[in-house]
């Protein structure tokens, strides 16, 4: 068995009580109060979660930039420095080796977190693309980031002395203890939020004095129906190597008009002559919990099958079952449609994502 991995607040997670389970290689935490209440929290107040098992990528060099843009879906180009965006990594198939945010730096230097899982794998695949000149520095293991999301986010920024006042999907520099921080107005909660990154010491030291500000801890399980709330994709469930950004329904985030990235014809084809299935939002329209990998049919349990989940939850701000799943491209929204249960018939409304409206994700 491959040992697990800790981020540098492994201590404080065990220290508050909290359910630690195995997480893409790394012990994280699930749950510390309850996954209703961590989820109230980050709606109505403020949470923090631990999210430094994100990877952390450092690409630097003379022409760094068009590198990297020639690799990735989305067209770094359109960023100003100190500006961020929603990316994907495809393979020649048009498949999602990962779906990642691209912070620009400048010209000569771009940083990507990629997801937890793949950061293994999508730093050596971006490395052997790029050209003499142009380095990857894998930073996984040396820094950690936390997410501090909710309505409430600037009050514990202030307490921190941190700046809280940049743009959505930017970020800027600041200090805390004597230590660098970026600080990133990104999230994936739908609220207000930004995401710190720094040392592994220094994270540490943040994760004290937001938490004695008022930032409640927060496990994987609410920003599991935090982000299955507002229909964000998950990779691994909603994205993977055999899903495409067009089938996920993020062709926003490919740059379409640039003349190279990765899986550029293969996804070019697939837009022309449209996916055969799409990914939908699925609102119970009685009581039951849909989860993951149930299959979807048209009226009744065993009749036509339309597809399968990928998510499936109670949502605690709607206190209704919710789920994202793969449908034939033919079904519109507002279709009725029925999960199959555990071998009960749950019927479902055909929704566009998020469930949840108005949030403060762009505030």
């Amino acid at each position: 068995m491959t040992e697990l991995k800790y981020t540098p607040l492994h201590d404080r997670h065990a220290a508050l009580g909290a359910k630690l389970v195995d997480f893409t290689g790394w012990e994280m935490p699930i749950e510390y109060q309850g996954i209703v209440a961590e989820h109230a929290a980050v709606r109505e107040a403020v949470g923090i979660f631990d999210v430094s098992h994100m990877g952390k990528l450092r690409i630097r060099g003379e022409g760094a930039l068009e590198a990297v843009n020639a690799i990735v879906t989305n067209d770094i180009n359109r960023l100003a420095d100190g500006q961020a965006q929603y990316s994907l990594l495809c393979n020649e198939s048009g498949g999602a080796i990962d779906d990642l945010i691209v912070y620009r730096r400048s010209a000569q230097e771009i940083r990507i977190v990629p997801n937890a899982g793949n950061a293994d794998v999508v730093a050596p695949y971006i490395a052997e693309r790029l050209p003499a000149g142009v380095s990857l520095e894998n930073r996984h293991y040396e820094q950690g980031i936390l997410a501090i999301q909710g309505p409430q986010v600037d009050g514990v920024m202030q307490a921190l002395g941190l700046p809280h006042a940049h743009e959505y999907m930017s970020f800027v520099d600041a200090e805390f203890d004597g230590a660098a921080v970026m600080i990133c107005r990104t999230g994936y909660t739908g609220e207000r939020g930004f995401e710190l990154v720094t040392d592994n010491a220094t994270i540490v030291k943040l994760w004290d004095a937001a938490t004695a500000a008022g930032a409640m801890p927060v496990g994987l399980g609410a920003r599991d129906t935090l982000r299955t709330e507002m229909g964000y994709a998950l990779h691994g469930q909603e994205l993977s190597t055999s899903i495409t950004p067009v089938q996920a329904r993020v062709g926003w985030a490919v740059g379409w008009s640039k003349p190279r990235f990765s899986g550029r014809e293969a996804l070019l084809a697939e837009k022309a002559a449209g996916p055969q299935r799409t990914l939908r939002g699925l609102l119970a329209l009685e009581r039951g919990i849909p989860r993951g990998h149930m299959s979807v049919y048209g009226d009744e349990v065993g009749g036509t099958l339309l597809g399968e989940t990928t998510s499936g939850t109670f949502s605690p701000t709607l206190k209704q079952g919710i789920a994202l799943a793969y449908l034939d491209s033919s079904i519109v929204d507002g279709a009725q449609v029925v999960i199959d249960v555990r071998g009960r018939s749950l019927l479902c409304e055909v929704v566009r994502p998020p469930f949840v409206k108005g949030t403060s994700v762009n505030r």
